[in-house]
């Protein structure tokens, strides 16, 4: 039986992902992990957990915060990201530009590709400094 929480993917079944698929894939990464956070750190109460969640981790806003961990991105991880921002998007939603969507597309396949790997460690200090000054 496959362990989906503790995944530990080679290189050569990753690099044969689809970019998009690895988004789609960070995308939730990245919701459970705010929405860990908001719950965690007490930053909303229960009725607007909602609305708190989608206020990180809409476009506009990883795109912006993708600037605080783009010096630390090691080489393989900044060609992931590279390859999910250059995806060409099927659509774009009206609140994000273009370039913020293709940003944010970049960064959720950076953390789908960790979480493939099983690095949490790393998704974890990535995450930490995403959300540095919160």
């Amino acid at each position: 039986m496959m362990d989906y929480f503790h995944l530990n993917m080679d290189r050569d079944h990753l690099l044969s992902l689809s970019t998009l698929g690895l988004a789609h894939l960070g995308d939730g990464v990245y919701e459970v992990m705010v929405r860990s956070w908001l719950v965690l750190h007490g930053k909303a109460k229960a009725k607007d957990l909602h609305r708190a969640t989608v206020k990180f981790v809409a476009a506009p806003a990883q795109a912006e915060r993708f600037e605080r961990i783009q010096p630390m991105l090691a080489e393989d991880e900044a060609d992931v990201f590279r390859r999910g921002r250059n995806t060409a998007p099927h659509s774009i939603p009206k609140a994000a530009s273009r370039a913020q969507y293709q940003t944010a597309t970049g960064l959720e396949a950076l953390f789908g590709w960790l979480y493939l790997q099983g690095r949490t460690e790393r998704l974890n200090q990535l995450f930490a400094a995403l959300m540095e000054g919160e």
